[in-house]
């Protein structure tokens, strides 16, 4: 694939390696679609130094999900603000994770903390 690089093991999903026009391909949408996504905001790909679109893994995961809202007739605000919204609730979602992994640290902390109560023994 001509937008993908050699060592495709030294990227994660985030890197942006599709040019546009794979982008499409694999989206099953037309360059000029992904072209109105970006101007809109829906989904922003990397740029070369050039200027030219950079799609990554991610990238190509949102562009379905919004022709998949698309498609059930919601318009591209909506599309744009129900996404807004799932990356807000994943963001607190994780959040919460991080929380409850630190009470369960201080839980673990309190559970090997010991208390020594010391009581003078009355005179006789």
């Amino acid at each position: 694939m001509s937008g993908l690089r050699a060592d495709p093991g030294q990227h994660d999903e985030t890197t942006p390696v599709f040019v546009i026009s794979v982008a499409a391909e694999l989206t099953g949408l037309h360059a000029q679609t992904l072209r109105q996504y970006d101007r809109v905001g829906l989904v922003s790909p990397g740029r070369t130094p050039a200027g030219g679109r950079r799609y990554s893994l991610r990238d190509l995961a949102a562009l379905r999900e919004v022709a998949r809202l698309s498609a059930l007739g919601i318009g591209l605000e909506g599309v744009r603000r129900i996404l807004e919204l799932e990356n807000h609730v994943a963001a607190l979602q994780e959040r919460v994770a991080e929380l409850a992994a630190q009470v369960e640290d201080h839980r673990a902390a309190a559970n090997r903390t010991s208390l020594v109560v010391w009581r003078p023994q009355p005179r006789r």
